[in-house]
C-alpha cells in the first residue's frame, strides 16, 4: 500500500505539470500530431520495461489481451487525449488542469458499474465538495471561459476515467508497465491510420469544409528544434511514459478510487505551477474552488485511513479468537 501512495505522488507531480508543458508547445505542433507522437514515443520508452516484466513474471499475452490493448488505446489516445489537446488550445492550462481533475466523479461511477467497487458515503461527500469547487472555478455566470474548451476538458475527463477503470483488470493480470506500454503503442497505431486516411484529398477537403483544419493533412515528426526539444522530451518521456505507467502501478497496488486521489491533488498543484512557470493569473474564484477540492481530498484520505485501520483491527481480532 505504501508503494501505491508513492506512485500516486509521482503521478500527481508529473500530471500537474502536463498542461503547462503542452501549452508551451501547443502553438508549434498540430494537436493531433502531438498526441500521436507523444504516446507513440512514450510507448516505445516503456517497451524495454514491459518486455522485462513479461519475461520476469513469465506472462503470456493472448488474443483477448491484445483486443483489450486496442480498446484501451483507442479510448485513451484516440478519444480522450485528442479532446485533451484541443482543450489546452481553447482555454487556459490551469483551467484544463483543474476541470480535468473532476474525473474521479466518473471513476467512481465506472468503477461501481464495471468493477463492482463499493461506493462509501465519504466518497459521495468528497465528490460533492469537488463538484462545488469545480463549479466555482468554472463560474457558469462568467463569459471569460471558452465553453468549447470546458466541453472538451469534460469529455477528456470522462473518457480518461473510463480508460483507467477498464484497464484495472488487465493491470491486475499483466502489471502497469505492460498495459500502459501496449495500450499506448496500439492506440498510436490506430491514430496513425486515421491520420493517413485524413491525408486523402477528398477526406481532407471535407474536414476543412467543416472547419476541422487540425484533423486534415496532419504533419508528422516536424517542428522540432533546439528551443523546444527539452520540453518535448519531458512531455513524451516523463509525463506520458513514466507518468501513465506510475498511474497504472498505483492502481495495481491500491484501487481505482484510491488512485483517483491524483486528481484531488492535481487542481492544487496545476494552477500554482502555471503561475510560477508561465505566469498565468490565479483568480479568487479558482482559489476558493481549490479550497473546496482540498477539503474533499483530506476528507477522503482520512476516511480511507480509518476504514483500513478498522479492517486491520477486525482481522487481528478474528485471528486472535
Amino acid at each position: 500500500m505504501k508503494k501505491g501512495y508513492l506512485y500516486i505522488a509521482i503521478t500527481t507531480i508529473l500530471f500537474s505539470s502536463m498542461e503547462i508543458a503542452l501549452k508551451s508547445i501547443s502553438t508549434i505542433f498540430n494537436p493531433i500530431q502531438l498526441t500521436f507522437e507523444r504516446f507513440f514515443v512514450g510507448g516505445l520508452v516503456l517497451l524495454p520495461f514491459a518486455i522485462k516484466s513479461i519475461k520476469s513474471r513469465n506472462i503470456s499475452i493472448n488474443k483477448e489481451d491484445i483486443k483489450q490493448f486496442f480498446l484501451l488505446g483507442f479510448i485513451c489516445v484516440v478519444v480522450s487525449m485528442i479532446f485533451y489537446e484541443l482543450a489546452v488550445i481553447y482555454t487556459k492550462a490551469s483551467v484544463v488542469g483543474v476541470i480535468f481533475s473532476c474525473n474521479p466523479i466518473f471513476v467512481m461511477i465506472f468503477a461501481y458499474l464495471f468493477l463492482k467497487e463499493e461506493i462509501h458515503y465519504y466518497n459521495i461527500i468528497s465528490l460533492v465538495l469537488e463538484i462545488i469547487g469545480i463549479l466555482i472555478i468554472i463560474n457558469p455566470l462568467s463569459t471569460k471561459l471558452s465553453p468549447v474548451g470546458v466541453t472538451f476538458t469534460l469529455l477528456a475527463a470522462l473518457t480518461f476515467a473510463l480508460y483507467g477503470v477498464l484497464g484495472k483488470k488487465s493491470t491486475k493480470k499483466l502489471g502497469g508497465e505492460i498495459v500502459t506500454c501496449f495500450s499506448f503503442i496500439f492506440g498510436s497505431l490506430e491514430m496513425l491510420i486515421l491520420i493517413l486516411i485524413c491525408h486523402i484529398p477528398s477526406v481532407s477537403s471535407i474536414l476543412i469544409s467543416f472547419n476541422l483544419h487540425n484533423f486534415a493533412n496532419v504533419p508528422l515528426f516536424t517542428g522540432y528544434n533546439m528551443s523546444n526539444i527539452l520540453t518535448v522530451l519531458y512531455v513524451y518521456i516523463c509525463v506520458t511514459g513514466l507518468g501513465y505507467a506510475s498511474y497504472f502501478k498505483s492502481m495495481e497496488k491500491t484501487s481505482a478510487n484510491t488512485t483517483s486521489l491524483v486528481f484531488f491533488f492535481k487542481p492544487v498543484l496545476s494552477p500554482i505551477l502555471a503561475f510560477i512557470l508561465i505566469k498565468e493569473f490565479i483568480p479568487v474564484n479558482m482559489i476558493v474552488g481549490i479550497l473546496f477540492i482540498i477539503i474533499g481530498s483530506i476528507f477522503t484520505i482520512v476516511c480511507n485511513m480509518r476504514a483500513k485501520t478498522k479492517d486491520l483491527n477486525c482481522e487481528e481480532n478474528t485471528i486472535s479468537n
